[in-house]
């Protein structure tokens, strides 16, 4: 049980002594506000029906009580009905002295794991990753590192939108004027060279359309009986017919687009270990359907299409099969939920998918329930709002999608800019500093991109991403290297040093530090309960601040007094480790220089 915890408890004990409470109250307990002298702030509000007081007179009077059966309870302060509690001085000196022995673990596991499947990135292999992808890779991959941090079983699993008539327009264009260009003998990325045959489908397709339309054919019909079209839907068919040639065209030119994309997941150091396919997937659902049938949750129409009726629960009516006992999504998803459980049996099913899929995912996990499937109480859209950039909303079609590969290249090169700016990097190789660009400039962008709750919509700028002074990536990365320059300086690792001895006294940003070290695993449990690497990315930030201002205003090495001296150089030997642990969860790798 942690301090908090025990604050807890004991406060409750007390109100019962005192004013006969239920057990079941509950007592808010929060960090004491900066203004304020204390380390937690107890408020008495939920006491003054039963006690029949005045907040300021129960607050004494716990604090009273708390102080005597709290030994780390040193002093307390009464703010109407706020209780401001200060911890001694031994307990956080202790606490650090305990981490930097190894006699306590960072990390809290939680009692009950889950086995979850974290499903991310779903990109279609007609087209290269964009910035939206990134959010969506970057979102997923951190949750899942949150969630196994806290100690769960974690599938980190990608579904590709592999089948289709997008598809095939990229397989038609390639086949009507491809000349056997391939990624090796045109010197282009894979996905890249295939997204370029879909533009030149889609532009010769508008010209038909504009020829007939010239002709007297009305837009939308032209839309539908354009040649280019009519041709590449006979491709689909042929596909879902299983024609040889077309089968071995759509392999080659898939497998273009997986080297590509493979390519920029191990660029933004994003992994998968489990691959899902729609060409797989697509018809599965409809056993379940039948089953559903036969239950009552679905109903069958007069042209033969299977509804689930939702309007009882605020919803609408939804199709799972076409009247000629095709699939839709919905029929892809109802099986492939089921896939996911037999492969893995998993308790919690997480989809990072974008805010527009909000309606899809609540009938699926509604259906799910009524088809009364084990998980289906586990089934989670995790929905993010879209990127804008500075000049507006990104546009497929108006062409200002931004590139995954030339925005990852574009932040390398903001960085090396920004560093040579700074000019310090002479002792550093080549080699080094291409790392080191490397490294800023994926920080900047990963923490920028994670630093905002997933479900806001943001705008992304990469010159104030990467600044070294705000509240971004390359800053937490700058105070980093600063503590490896006192370990440099100091000649031995800081984690040779041991606590032996209690200073006089801590500086409210010593006690700061101490706190936000150990709130660690409540800012975990905060993380994985609202599904937000935000939380640790402001976690990161505040942690880097809090130590950039005790760093201007404290000495450390030069310190004279021993007992402060090896407490400090213990304290930001764990803030390196804690801030270390915190970024790898949002992927970001801390560099030793800049």
């Amino acid at each position: 049980m942690n301090i908090k915890e025990r604050i807890e408890q004991e406060a409750i004990k007390a109100a019962q002594k005192l004013y006969g409470i239920e057990e079941n109250t509950s007592v808010p307990v929060q960090k004491t506000r900066k203004e304020f002298e204390g380390d937690y702030t107890l408020v008495v509000f939920p006491f003054t029906k039963a006690a029949r007081k005045k907040p300021e007179q129960i607050a004494e009077e716990i604090g009273h009580e708390l102080q005597e059966s709290i030994a780390e309870v040193e002093a307390y302060n009464v703010v109407k009905g706020f209780l401001n509690l200060k911890l001694t001085t031994d307990f956080w000196v202790n606490e650090i002295a305990l981490l930097q022995s190894g006699g306590k673990q960072r990390l809290e596991k939680v009692a009950a794991p889950d086995k979850i499947m974290v499903e991310f990135s779903s990109p279609n292999t007609n087209k290269p990753l964009h910035l939206g992808h990134v959010r969506n890779n970057l979102l997923g991959y951190s949750i899942a590192n949150i969630l196994a941090a806290r100690g769960h079983e974690v599938v980190k699993a990608n579904l590709i939108n592999d089948r289709g008539i997008h598809i095939c327009k990229s397989m038609l264009a390639w086949q009507k004027s491809g000349k056997g260009e391939t990624p090796e003998n045109s010197g282009t990325k894979g996905d890249k060279l295939v997204a370029k045959y879909y533009v030149d489908f889609e532009r010769e397709y508008q010209e038909e359309i504009k020829q007939l339309v010239a002709q007297g054919m009305e837009k939308d019909q032209a839309k539908r009986e354009a040649p280019l079209l009519k041709e590449a839907q006979e491709m689909l068919r042929k596909w879902e017919a299983g024609d040889p040639e077309v089968l071995s065209l759509w392999k080659t030119m898939n497998g273009w687009v997986y080297e590509g994309h493979n390519k920029t997941y191990e660029s933004l150091g994003v992994s998968f270990d489990q691959f899902y396919y729609e060409s797989n997937t697509y018809l599965l659902g409809k056993d379940l359907i039948n089953e559903g049938l036969e239950k009552g949750v679905f109903y069958k129409r007069e042209d033969g299409s299977v509804w689930c009726d939702l309007t009882a629960d605020g919803l609408d009516e939804k199709l799972v099969l076409r009247s000629d006992g095709t699939s839709v999504y919905m029929t892809q998803d109802i099986g492939t939920a089921e896939l996911k459980y037999q492969d893995y049996h998993i308790n919690r099913s997480i989809y990072v998918v974008g805010d527009e899929q909000e309606y899809h995912f609540k009938v699926l996990k509604l259906i799910m329930q009524k088809l009364q499937r084990p998980y289906a109480n586990g089934i989670y859209h995790l929905s993010y709002g879209m990127i804008d950039l500075p000049t507006g909303r990104m546009k497929t079609r108006e062409g200002t999608v931004v590139d995954a590969d030339d925005m990852i290249f574009e932040m390398r090169d903001v960085a090396r800019k920004q560093t040579e700016l700074l000019g310090k990097t002479e002792s550093l190789s080549e080699q080094e500093l291409q790392a080191l660009y490397t490294n800023l400039g994926l920080g900047a962008l990963k923490y920028f991109l994670l630093k905002v709750d997933p479900k806001k919509r943001m705008v992304f700028n990469p010159e104030e991403s990467i600044d070294f002074q705000g509240n971004t990536g390359p800053f937490i990365q700058y105070n980093f290297t600063r503590i490896k320059s006192v370990e440099r300086k100091l000649g031995h690792h800081l984690a040779s040093i041991a606590v032996e001895q209690i200073p006089d006294t801590l500086s409210a940003q010593e006690r700061e530090l101490c706190m936000m070290l150990y709130s660690l695993n409540e800012v975990l449990a905060e993380a994985e309960n609202n599904y937000s690497p935000a939380v640790i990315a402001n976690y990161c930030y505040e942690l880097a601040k809090t130590f950039s201002s005790f760093y201007a205003d404290s000495p450390v090495i030069r310190e004279e007094d021993a007992a402060k001296r090896n407490f400090r150089l213990a304290l930001i030997h764990q803030i390196e480790q804690t801030l270390s642990f915190s970024a790898s969860l949002l992927g970001i790798t801390l560099p030793e220089y800049m």
